[in-house]
């Protein structure tokens, strides 16, 4: 078909057009000096994001003084509407909240939630730095891109205390119930074995009276003795913050793999087991201390204590690794350790045949059980009047039970025993 001229006509006036378009872009409608746009991190945190706080809170709708981010926007004119993209990155997915801006000249504060990549956050083991990038659209029309820098942690990084910008000191220890995890999956085979142990027959919770929680307790106490968990001071992180305060934990399985735990790691460690058979746990915290405790009944009007930590003090595997196979003859170094801890009667038993190792190991850890129950009482006591006030520097009382509602165990992906 042969071009006309009104054809060539046409073509021409569309490119004239375009090209003017292009050359001369809409003129926009807004001046971002006059929506003054501004995105935020909270400065109480001092460009630091803790993985464990977001993973910890991940569930949690209520009312939290300390929010991550802000932003403030004045309306340019009447209902005109606010659009905020957050760009995707190594932390987060692309994050889009839209609001209305009803008055004209008005200054108004927005905390967007982030779409966070949990699997991520679980499983950050170092630090690194990650680049946030907000956009502000009025009535579609971009007018404005902050960026924000921030220096994340470890996910195994709790954070303990901070100085706000106002100078008031902040508790976040109650972090450390986000570490309690009564739903890891290698507390099943943990029960199977302790159950195999046979110093209990069940778990069967507050069922049965306060004795039988004890012993469950105990059952507890003595398989993880068996296990050969020992007492490990590590908690350093590389946090570059003068301002707050944090500490390295171990995760459930970690302490079960490297049969190493702190204060806290055992407490956390003991506690996840206990929440699973229907037992209630308390964590008390103390400016440089962390000790369990358990409620020995569901009312929750007696306390039972333990000092995690004196599980190290008797090593079970070292002991059995040094017993002659032919003889059973323990060598006089390993006698030595234990000798502290079962009577001479009790030592003659075993000597003489009377009494097996695992008899003799139960007398071992019976006698460790009871002095780590009585370890911290009178510290307890002492200190009551300030675990009653949670605003009391340095001291927590942690009832895992009713944290749950705010603090969420935080998951993460494991390899197999």
């Amino acid at each position: 078909m042969p071009i006309t001229k009104r054809t060539i006509l046409c073509i021409v006036l569309f490119l004239s057009l375009f090209a003017t378009a292009c050359i001369h872009p809409a003129a926009k409608q807004f001046d971002p000096s006059q929506v003054d746009f501004h995105a935020t991190y909270n400065p109480n945190f001092e460009g630091i994001l803790y993985p464990s706080m977001v993973l910890a809170q991940a569930g949690y709708r209520g009312d939290d003084p300390q929010r991550l981010f802000s932003c403030t926007v004045t309306a340019p004119k009447d209902h005109s509407v606010l659009r905020l993209v957050i760009d995707s990155s190594l932390l987060n997915y692309v994050t889009i909240e839209q609001e209305i801006l009803d008055k004209r000249g008005t200054t108004y504060t927005f905390y967007p939630m982030l779409k966070w990549k949990y699997e991520n956050l679980y499983s950050l083991r170092q630090q690194g730095m990650v680049d946030l990038t907000f956009t502000c659209f009025i009535n579609d029309e971009e007018v404005d891109v902050k960026n924000i820098r921030l220096n994340y942690r470890s996910v195994n990084e709790c954070l303990l205390s901070l100085r706000d910008t106002a100078g008031h000191y902040v508790d976040f220890r109650w972090l450390f119930a986000a570490y309690v995890n009564e739903d890891h999956p290698y507390i099943d085979d943990i029960l199977a074995e302790v159950l195999q142990q046979g110093v209990v027959t069940s778990f069967s919770g507050y069922q049965k009276g306060e004795k039988a929680v004890e012993n469950q307790v105990y059952a507890l106490w003595h398989y993880v003795q068996k296990h050969g968990i020992s007492y490990s001071s590590i908690s350093c992180t590389s946090n570059p913050s003068k301002n707050s305060n944090s500490q390295h934990i171990r995760f459930f399985d970690e302490v079960y793999k490297s049969r190493q735990a702190n204060c806290i790691d055992a407490c956390v460690f003991f506690a996840s087991i206990l929440r699973k058979i229907g037992l209630k746990p308390v964590i008390f915290v103390e400016p440089c201390h962390a000790y369990l405790g358990y409620y020995k009944d569901k009312k929750r009007s007696k306390i039972g204590l333990l000092e995690t930590t004196i599980t190290g003090w008797a090593d079970l595997p070292a002991l059995e690794r040094s017993v002659d196979p032919q003889t059973g003859k323990i060598p006089d170094k390993q006698k030595e350790k234990i000798i502290k801890y079962v009577t001479d009667e009790q030592l003659q038993q075993y000597e003489s045949g009377a009494a097996s190792l695992d008899e003799l190991e139960r007398h071992i850890t019976s006698a460790l059980f009871k002095k780590a129950s009585e370890y911290n009482l009178e510290q307890y006591k002492n200190n009551l009047q300030f675990f009653a006030d949670s605003s009391t520097y340095g001291y927590q009382r942690l009832i895992i039970e009713d944290l749950r509602s705010q603090v969420q165990p935080i998951h993460r992906e494991i390899d197999q025993k």
